[in-house]
């Protein structure tokens, strides 16, 4: 291997008991080859584009070898799903290569997701398909070009391997990076079967290794708790401020660390709609745009329900300081929303009526079936001059009047902090992206890739999504108003 990709691997996960894992060999798809590589990511771990070249890295990131220092695994959790517990799962397609360190000290777990059947597959094949891989790839990128916490991809293989999901398809291989994997089904699996040791030798891994400044608290399991509930608080913010429905948000996929995991049926919306389900499976709507907040917050409890043993030993003032800290989750959200949508309008100052002016905004979008993402991109170029007639927007509306007497409000909000329209833009070509990966996107890298060995499509997105605060000329078709097609687009958690 070259020396100038030498990685110090680690797997500090395995010095916990053998019941939070089973160790386990990736099993390597057949005839696997490097369909793209993510360079942005890779820089995390100081890795470059030359990594391509290096074949005994690309050979242990394709699961077909082992280097020094990495120590397969396939982790344990449990969760509920679709409200409903279920007191074993695990990583039934991902295998844990280990910890990578970076220059700064850093580590970022390296996990393959498609590398094999592992003791938590159930009736699985434990292996990902091309078309989930593509998804799930471009909108982890996607999702941190927008600035929302999320695990990364730093690359993926293809493969002539044949996997059957509700027809044959192609087999592929994610390698997914994060701080850590650990979710809250992690704490659920040891608390559901009286393993309450477990469960503090889990809190204790995740304080030493992640929120290290909360091992001197006074009381370490509440502080870990409160700080779990603020950084969820602020991921969901930031998802409903761009639009963002992740279609599956059971326990066993939220992340400790406040983190964005485990891409399924997702989806951006397009015409706004409080209602959204993107995902197919998801046939009563639990897991609605809309809903996110409270889910989120029903998961919280979940976690808490799994830390009450440690956070006191009497129950009831266990469950007491566990109920007030939840009760921080909805005046933290709404914080952290209200000052994301004052953002989206451009304001810089905060003033009593901010929020309705932004829900009425809202309750306008959905009424006229308003594509969510083109409008604040558009109001961006909005004049504040009584004489400007703010065409464009005033144009995506079926209820002009409507949208006039809403555009009133908004001028003369602005005008009340003296907005200058031209710093407003600038700030708000920031705040507002013009570029968000809509499904039919990701299906149009899909059908390159699956019908005609086309993988220039998903390294275009990769670009794009990176920066999509920006211009692009040469994209700019990506912006617009979605296909026809598009609305025949459907997702579900075999995606």
């Amino acid at each position: 291997m070259d020396e100038r990709f030498t990685l110090q691997f680690d797997n500090t996960y395995t010095r916990l008991p053998r019941d939070f894992y089973t160790r386990v060999r990736p099993n390597p798809l057949r005839n696997t080859h490097l369909i793209s590589f993510n360079s942005k990511a890779a820089e995390m771990i100081g890795l470059d584009c030359a990594i391509t070249r290096d074949q005994s890295l690309l050979n242990a990131l394709a699961g077909m070898e082992l280097l020094p220092g990495m120590d397969p695994i396939a982790t344990v959790y449990a969760g509920h799903q679709f409200g409903t517990f279920v007191p074993q799962l695990g990583d039934g397609r991902a295998i844990l290569l280990g910890e990578a360190r970076n220059h700064l000290g850093e580590s970022w777990d390296l996990q393959l997701k498609g590398a094999g059947i592992t003791p938590y597959s159930r009736d699985g094949d434990g292996r990902a398909v091309l078309r989930s891989t593509i998804r799930e790839y471009l909108c982890s990128e996607a999702m941190h070009g927008l600035g929302v916490p999320t695990t990364r991809a730093l690359c993926m293989f293809g493969s002539d391997e044949e996997v059957y999901r509700e027809s044959i398809e192609s087999g592929a291989l994610l390698v997914r990076m994060a701080p850590s994997h650990v979710r809250f089904g992690s704490f659920e699996f040891f608390y559901y079967r009286g393993q309450h040791d477990a469960v503090q030798q889990l809190a204790d891994y995740i304080i030493e290794h992640h929120y290290p400044e909360l091992a001197q608290r006074t009381n370490k399991y509440t502080a870990l708790l409160k700080t779990v509930i603020a950084s969820t608080a602020e991921l969901i913010a930031q998802w409903q401020a761009v639009g963002f429905a992740h279609g599956v948000m059971n326990t066993d996929n939220m992340s400790v660390l406040g983190l964005t995991i485990d891409y399924g049926p997702y989806g951006f919306m397009e015409a706004y709609d409080p209602g959204y389900i993107c995902n197919h499976s998801d046939y009563y709507g639990r897991y609605a745009f809309a809903r996110q907040p409270d889910i989120a917050k029903f998961n919280l409890s979940c976690l808490a329900q799994t830390l009450l043993p440690l956070i006191d030993r009497v129950p009831e003032a266990a469950a007491e300081q566990a109920l007030a800290l939840l009760s921080e989750f909805e005046p933290l959200f709404n914080k952290h929303y209200e000052t994301l949508c004052r953002a989206k309008l451009g304001l810089q100052q905060s003033q009593l009526n901010d929020h309705t002016l932004y829900a009425s905004l809202l309750t306008l979008l959905d009424q006229n079936n308003v594509d969510y993402t083109r409008f604040f991109r558009a109001l961006n170029r909005f004049t504040s001059d009584k004489r400007g007639s703010n065409a464009e927007l005033r144009d995506m509306f079926i209820d002009r009047e409507a949208f006039d007497r809403w555009a009133k409000q908004y001028r003369r909000r602005l005008v009340a902090e003296s907005s200058i329209d031209s710093q407003r833009k600038t700030y708000m070509d920031g705040i507002n992206p013009k570029y968000v990966l809509r499904n039919y996107m990701a299906e149009t890298a899909i059908r390159k890739a699956s019908e005609d060995k086309d993988y220039s499509e998903i390294d275009r997105l990769l670009n794009l999504l990176h920066t999509p605060f920006a211009e692009h000329p040469d994209m700019e078709h990506y912006a617009g108003e979605p296909p026809d097609w598009a609305h025949q687009i459907e997702v579900s958690c075999s995606s």
